[in-house]
């Protein structure tokens, strides 16, 4: 095909344009295009710091519910930094059909079976655990809070008393811990008082609570280091549960044996399910703890960064001048984040593993704990998983430093005011794992904002 001389200056014309408008686009100094814009379009894209605004507190925790959760925690810790921990557990036990216990039942044994399977701490540390029949109800449906009373609520005659060394056994195949069991004997008295229930106590499972409350698991001292077990207990449609068993005798079980044949015993189990109240009991110890003296204030900041499930201790983040944003005019955020460092040597993160994941909360004006808006516009978007290859925690809070600036008016539904932060553990009432952080103080928090603004 040939082309004449006017056909090829326009070719040639057009590549220029192109060679122009690409070369513009990719410039640094990129201003193409700003000659046709009104000057207040202009938009200045700034990045700032204000980790010299924040501050942050230890504070203990209070009104953990203890009884929500899929597991729960037994045992007593002596944590080299955050002081001994000891949990207590609770729980109801069903019926899974009406018991028929023959003519002539005699008890041979019972057995208290619990499956647990994590445990944070040592394993060469022996557990002391005292086993008593609750005697005043639990309901399911209640919540009970982490400093409930477990021990005023159950028989002061202990049906068993039990030692165990916890142990981990890995499967060779997954890498991870299998399930491992505690076999409890208990006194036999518990037995007789089960088959001897009339048919009037079994009729529903709302009945035979009321005649069989539940039992408590109650951690002794220990003199070493400790350990808290992580117990499952409620049955599933792929786990079979944890177990209360009578191994009993009975008249049927014997007529047609041999004068030197002995039965085989029968059993009936009643077991811990989903509709079984379970609940945890945790006290704790900071007796010569190093955050002791400037717990639960806000005169000292803290130097360090404790955070601790169990209704443990939770740390106060404020983070000073975010309202005084308001002032500023066609401003938007682009992005708002906050970072917080592990101290991996006050941690001691190879013995004591750091949570997988933190919560990072905002204080209303009604000093209530609320989650961001950006939690529940994606919480993959938000944040807060631990970071192995850096050990940091970081949150994305955009949309709530937006509000914050946003919205001034304390009567609007949206108003957040700037009240400070709190920073727990994701999970408070079935894991054991703490951390210490590197505090404000130590430069170990960054906040970095990105922010857009119109030029006047």
């Amino acid at each position: 095909m040939k082309y004449n001389t006017a056909q090829l200056l326009k070719i040639f014309g057009g590549l220029f344009v192109l060679l122009n408008i690409l070369v513009a686009c990719n410039s640094e100094q990129n201003d193409l295009g700003l000659g046709i814009l009104p000057d207040e379009d202009l938009i200045n894209v700034r990045n700032i710091s204000v980790s010299d605004k924040i501050a942050s507190y230890t504070f203990t925790e209070n009104g953990i519910i203890s009884n929500k959760s899929t597991t729960n925690l037994l045992g007593t810790l002596n944590d080299p930094v955050f002081g001994k921990t000891t949990a207590n557990y609770a729980t109801q036990f069903r019926l899974t059909s009406f018991p028929d216990f023959g003519t002539n039942t005699v008890v041979d044994s019972v057995r208290l079976y619990l499956f647990y399977r994590n445990i944070y701490g040592d394993t060469i540390t022996t557990q002391h655990i005292k086993v008593y029949e609750m005697e005043t109800l639990l309901d399911p449906d209640a919540e009970y809070t982490q400093d409930i009373d477990l021990k005023s609520m159950a028989s002061d005659i202990p049906l068993a008393e039990f030692d165990y060394t916890p142990k981990v056994v890995l499967d060779s195949a997954s890498q991870d811990t299998n399930y491992q069991m505690l076999t409890i004997p208990l006194d036999i008295a518990l037995g007789e008082k089960l088959i001897s229930a009339d048919s009037l106590d079994m009729v529903n499972n709302d009945v035979f609570l009321q005649y069989f409350k539940g039992l408590l698991l109650e951690s002794a001292d220990v003199s070493g280091e400790g350990s808290l077990v992580t117990l499952h207990t409620a049955a599933s449609s792929s786990f079979q549960g944890s177990a209360l068993l009578v191994y009993y005798n009975n008249d049927e079980n014997t007529i047609l044996l041999e004068e030197d044949e002995d039965p085989d015993t029968l059993s009936q189990a009643y077991l811990i399910t989903e509709f079984s109240a379970r609940v945890s009991e945790f006290k704790h110890d900071y007796t010569g703890a190093p955050f002791l003296a400037d717990l639960d204030q806000e005169e000292e900041e803290s130097d360090l960064i404790y955070v601790q499930p169990t209704g443990g201790l939770k740390s106060r983040i404020t983070v000073s001048g975010l309202e005084s944003w308001k002032d500023s005019t066609n401003m938007g955020i682009n992005k708002a984040e906050i970072i917080f460092h592990v101290d991996t040597i006050a941690s001691d993160i190879h013995n004591y593993p750091p949570p997988s994941e933190l919560l990072f909360t905002f204080v209303a004006p009604d000093e209530e704990e609320y989650r961001p808006i950006d939690y529940f516009f994606n919480p993959l978007f938000y944040g807060g998983v631990l970071d192995t290859s850096d050990y940091t925690y970081t949150f994305n809070i955009t949309q709530h430093v937006q509000r914050i600036i946003d919205v001034t008016d304390p009567d609007d539904d949206d108003f957040v005011g700037n009240q400070g932060f709190y920073l727990t553990t994701g999970r408070r009432a079935d894991i054991a794992n703490r951390v210490i952080l590197k505090g404000a103080k130590q430069d170990g928090v960054d906040m970095r904002i990105t922010y857009s603004k119109f030029l006047d």
